[in-house]
């Protein structure tokens, strides 16, 4: 149904414009309760053959929203009812921005791709928080937390910090973003030095709190295995409790669409590879003593397997859903059953 009518008349418009009519749909509907119900038969499935405990959490599923979908927490209580096991919300920032000039969002059909050069666009921590205190679903959620455009780079652990603490009450798990190619000079900060000062810092407030929350960071796919060694190093360091492979590309190879001109983040079907690739290696590096996240061109059941089976442990979709729809939430819960 989605592919065949709903996608048709989003895809007729600017993609944020149908981004944020998307919203306002699910809004509506999920606010009638037969309709609500009717999503959770279609695409909520139960089966302890789904269930994942990973970094002391236990997933109903390991299929996750990834992060930049809904940056602003605006449906976090409707996500469970298409089949979500987890969500993660953000990129978050202390102070609310705008992010980039429009347009800044393009689709690339031909290459089932997506381009975004976004600028971690959100309302702030504090909004972002409020509305998470106020939710009434018990989806696990994931806080993807990065820095404001403005902050330079060697004050940007402080923003890493004012969203930790604000954010720590209302989220199950943080994600560090400092892979995002939006944010100028952030990808400087996956070098070993300044990665190692946030991740410690950030951990040093965990290990002071009561309950403390998984630690995990988010990286590139354009990292070499070099660098990639480095973030091994980091995570068994700064004792992460898990990583994210990956985040969006800057590589435009092999693409066929007129928007492949475009710069920012590229996302879906050509990135799967490279993301695979990651995936398996860090897999072999960390000998199992880290869990994966991978995201990253999970465009299909069997692209998600694919992940599952080079190491990872939950996998994430992002640019897929907005191609395949809800379906392709489901169908790759009913494939992991099957096998």
């Amino acid at each position: 149904m989605y592919k065949l009518f709903i996608r048709p008349i989003l895809f007729s418009f600017e993609p944020e414009k149908a981004h944020h009519i998307t919203f306002g749909w699910m809004k509506m509907i999920c606010k009638i309760p037969f309709a609500k119900n009717i999503l959770r038969s279609v695409y909520q499935i139960e089966n302890e053959k789904l269930s994942r405990e990973i970094f002391g959490i236990k997933f109903p599923n390991p299929v996750g929203l990834a992060a930049g979908l809904d940056k602003n927490a605006l449906l976090i209580d409707e996500w469970e009812n298409l089949g979500f096991g987890f969500v993660e919300i953000g990129t978050i920032t202390p102070l609310a921005q705008a992010g980039n000039e429009q347009p800044r969002l393009f689709r690339l059909p031909e290459d089932k791709a997506i381009i975004n050069r976004m600028g971690f666009n959100n309302d702030g921590m504090e909004v972002i928080a409020e509305r998470l205190k106020n939710r009434k679903s018990k989806i696990i959620i994931g806080g993807n937390i990065g820095k404001n455009k403005i902050t330079p780079n060697e004050n940007a652990v402080d923003d890493y910090v004012k969203c930790f603490n604000c954010l720590y009450d209302y989220v199950d798990y943080f994600v560090v973003n400092v892979s995002s190619p939006n944010t100028p000079g952030l990808r400087a900060l996956q070098d070993k030095e300044p990665l190692m000062n946030i991740m410690n810092q950030l951990q040093k407030l965990n290990s002071n709190k009561a309950n403390r929350k998984p630690l995990l960071l988010k990286i590139a796919p354009d990292l070499t295995n070099e660098q990639l060694n480095d973030i091994v190093e980091i995570a068994i360091k700064a004792k992460l409790d898990g990583l994210i492979a990956t985040n969006t590309t800057i590589s435009r190879e092999n693409l066929k669409h007129a928007n492949a001109k475009e710069t920012g983040g590229l996302s879906g079907t050509p990135l799967k590879n490279r993301s695979t690739q990651v995936v398996k290696y860090l897999y072999q590096q960390l000998k199992n003593k880290v869990p994966i996240i991978a995201s990253g061109g999970v465009m299909s059941a069997d692209d998600a397997l694919e992940k599952l089976n080079a190491g990872a442990d939950l996998v994430q979709v992002y640019t897929g859903f907005i191609y395949e729809g809800p379906d392709l939430v489901k169908s790759i819960n009913q494939k992991i059953i099957s096998k």
